[in-house]
């Protein structure tokens, strides 16, 4: 390992901005294609992890202000002494994910009355494994080959948590004057040691 550099999680796995889109396209050739290419959307927007985002419901949502607010109830580890606070996600702040745009879509079409942001064909919400599900489905049909610190996987390798892994990815190469400590933030790290230790070697 070179000098200065950090030990990393050698199973990272994440996809670049072209893989999510030919994931989002491969969305439509599906029964569900404007819910499934939301829910892949706001994950690699937001980097929300499944079961955060089976919790989201729709009130959660301002359209018009172009954000979602998520309760710290919903966070991963509350309760605890070291409870996260609510957080305030600004959707799509680099202006090409088009995140309001696919879930106005997705909104508009529903008919269900369910709270869930995402509800399931056989339940009012999906689950976190509903979630996933989706993503892995998505990617197999798209035939996505994530890239990891050894080399690049397979579609099977893929899951909702590459999305939260390809958030890092995009801020810190893909967009403009975004730091580690932009990284923690929108990922909510409990500490940016954590976030170093991820994503060092994107920086």
């Amino acid at each position: 390992m070179p000098a200065g550099s950090t030990q990393t999680n050698s199973n990272i796995s994440w996809l670049k901005p072209d893989q999510v889109e030919s994931m989002r396209d491969a969305a439509h050739g599906g029964r569900h294609g404007l819910r499934d290419e939301a829910l892949v959307t706001v994950l690699y927007d937001t980097g929300l992890r499944r079961a955060e985002l089976a919790a989201v419901d729709r009130d959660m949502l301002d359209l018009n202000e172009g954000e979602l607010r998520i309760p710290a109830s919903i966070q991963k580890d509350y309760p605890n002494e070291n409870t996260p606070s609510p957080a305030t996600f600004e959707l799509d702040r680099g202006g090409n994910l088009r995140t309001v745009r696919a879930l106005q879509a997705y909104l508009n079409e529903r008919e269900n009355s369910s709270s869930a942001l995402f509800e399931s064909q056989k339940a009012d919400r999906m689950t976190g494994k509903g979630v996933n599900d989706v993503v892995k489905r998505l990617a197999e049909r798209a035939g996505i080959s994530p890239y990891t610190y050894d080399g690049r996987g397979g579609p099977t390798d893929v899951s909702a948590h590459t999305l939260r892994h390809s958030v890092a990815w995009r801020m810190l190469r893909a967009e403009d004057g975004n730091t580690l400590y932009d990284v923690r933030n929108r990922l909510r790290h409990a500490t940016i040691v954590t976030t170093e230790r991820k994503y060092d070697h994107f920086d």
